[in-house]
């Protein structure tokens, strides 16, 4: 398999990360960012979640190395004559049914746009049970090679991903919610507006669940180390293992401490509070404060 493939498998692979993973990646440290002015994407750069669906799918794109768009028009076309001809084995979204899944095939991998792949469905592997289609257009085959590609696309690019509609919640109960789990930190100030803070909904129940760390300096994780002969050291949180901590203090400068006997460390986490919040957050009452929050323009 070449280098195009190889990219293009690894980013299939870890289309299968769940949801607790990506999570877990989520509440890595991070220093904050300076914000200011969006700008275009940047091969090599791993895409922002706060850009565009389209710009933000081709910059996962970019990142993944997946190669060549699918031509989504002739994959529309291909999608029934897949369904008839090879969902049967292979599944309906070639994810592997009675025969092997598709997204991880050597043979999908390796094609762009159906150039490798017109040739072998033309043969098949009658040896291994797969009929060859002698019979189809070029052009059909070569649909059917673009609705794999999109199967691929739809599992290693997750910046293609469209959030459908999500304002599904009772605004009223909503409310209630905040009034009751958020108002003991928050002041009325904190929500004025805030549904139109956010290009979209999606964005909106994001920013609210977890709000941005390197869009609000201030909510970033600080911590105070008392060494054993009574200093102090404070700052913004960098890194923290059993061993040392990395500091950031007022001034900027990045501050190792050892963490011997007799040291004491302190950290403040502004965002504990969510941290607990979505350990019981049901999705019926993140619907009902998002669709809330929403009203709040």
């Amino acid at each position: 398999m070449g280098h195009r493939g190889s990219s293009r498998l690894l980013a299939a692979a870890a289309g299968v990360l769940t949801t607790a993973s990506i999570l877990a990646a989520a509440s890595i440290l991070a220093a904050p960012l300076a914000t200011g002015q969006q700008t275009a994407p940047q091969e090599g750069i791993a895409p922002q979640q706060g850009m565009p669906s389209d710009q933000r799918a081709q910059s996962m794109r970019t990142f993944l190395g997946l190669g060549s768009e699918p031509d989504k028009a002739a994959a529309a076309r291909g999608e029934p004559l897949f369904q008839q001809n090879c969902a049967f084995c292979h599944g309906p979204t070639a994810r592997g049914a009675t025969g092997p899944g598709l997204i991880t095939s050597d043979e999908v991998l390796g094609d762009d746009h159906g150039e490798r792949l017109v040739a072998f469905l033309k043969k098949g592997r009658p040896q291994k049970g797969m009929p060859g289609f002698a019979t189809m257009s070029d052009q059909q085959l070569k649909d059917i090679a673009e609705f794999m590609h999109l199967q691929v696309e739809l599992v290693a690019n997750r910046g293609a991903y469209h959030v459908l509609n999500i304002l599904v919640g009772n605004p009223v109960k909503g409310k209630a919610y905040v009034a009751t789990h958020c108002m003991s930190c928050h002041t009325t100030e904190t929500f004025t507006h805030l549904g139109g803070r956010f290009r979209s909904p999606d964005l909106l129940q994001r920013g609210w669940i977890w709000p941005s760390r390197s869009a609000n300096p201030a909510l970033a994780i600080t911590a105070t180390v008392t060494t054993a002969d009574g200093s102090t050291v404070a700052g913004r949180l960098v890194q923290v293992s059993d061993f040392h901590i990395t500091l950031v203090d007022q001034s900027g400068q990045a501050r190792v401490v050892e963490l011997d006997k007799g040291v004491k460390l302190e950290m403040k986490d502004p965002l504990a509070a969510h941290q607990e919040m979505i350990m019981t957050l049901t999705n019926r009452d993140m619907h009902d404060v998002t669709a809330y929050l929403d009203t709040l323009k």
